[in-house]
This record gives structure tokens, C-alpha cells and sequence, in this order.
């Protein structure tokens, strides 16, 4: 009886871990086919991003489908700012990890696109700089 008992925490367990690896699976599938033939893409817990025909775009995973949540045109770009993601207007030092967003600044408008991961916001902002001078 006590044998069968410790099988019981595995019984609830592994149906949990196969239900969310089943959520991550279609999660990253929806993303490939909203990111397909995008020049620069982007998923992680944060939600995705692509950059198509020179708009960039974000969305988040929300009840089994990428929903957008915003876009900028590229071509109007003037400036981007490395900012961290829950405090304020605090802009993150060059040794920063973590959480954080990119503030895309231009045209008179301006557009927070959340990252989970400081190094590929590094990446992103680079390119799109790169690109924004390209388009000009």
C-alpha cells in the first residue's frame, strides 16, 4: 500500500509536464508561423517580436493565440533606449541583466517593446539602428 502510494505524486505530476510541454509547443509553432519571413525575430516569456518590411511588431501569448500588441515603422526611428522593464524610466547600466524593454522613439511617437533578456535587447537595438540608418 505505501508503494503504491508514492507512484501517486507521479501520476498528477508527469500529466501537468506533458500538458505544458504541449502549451510551449504550440505556443512556439503560432510564433514561427507569425515570424515567417521576418529579417529579425524574437520569443521568449515576454512575448514575441518580428521586424517585416521595416515595421516592427510585438505581441504576447494570450489564450492560445499571438495577440499584437503594437508596431513601429522603422523608417521613423531616432532613437532607442535600453530601459528596465517594472521601474519607471530607469535606463540599465551596460552590466544589466535580465527583464527589460526597449523604448523605440520617433516620429513624435514612441513604443515600449518588453525583452526578457537584456543581451538580446542589446542585439536588437544595434540592428535596428543599423537598419534605421539604411532606410534613410
Amino acid at each position: 500500500m505505501s508503494h503504491g502510494l508514492l507512484w501517486l505524486p507521479l501520476l498528477v505530476v508527469f500529466p501537468l509536464i506533458t500538458a505544458l510541454g504541449w502549451l510551449e509547443r504550440r505556443r512556439q509553432h503560432l510564433f514561427r508561423a507569425w515570424a515567417e519571413g521576418a529579417e529579425l525575430s524574437k520569443l521568449d516569456d515576454c512575448g514575441g517580436a518580428r521586424l517585416i518590411d521595416g515595421v516592427v511588431s510585438w505581441s504576447v501569448f494570450e489564450s492560445g493565440k499571438l495577440t499584437t500588441k503594437g508596431s513601429f515603422v522603422v523608417k521613423g526611428l531616432e532613437m532607442v533606449e535600453l530601459l528596465a522593464l517594472g521601474s519607471g524610466e530607469a535606463p540599465l547600466t551596460e552590466e544589466s541583466q535580465g527583464a527589460c524593454r526597449l523604448r523605440l522613439v520617433g516620429g513624435g511617437e514612441q513604443e515600449d517593446v518588453p525583452f526578457a533578456d537584456a543581451d538580446r535587447a542589446r542585439r536588437w537595438m544595434a540592428e535596428l539602428m543599423a537598419r534605421s540608418r539604411c532606410e534613410l
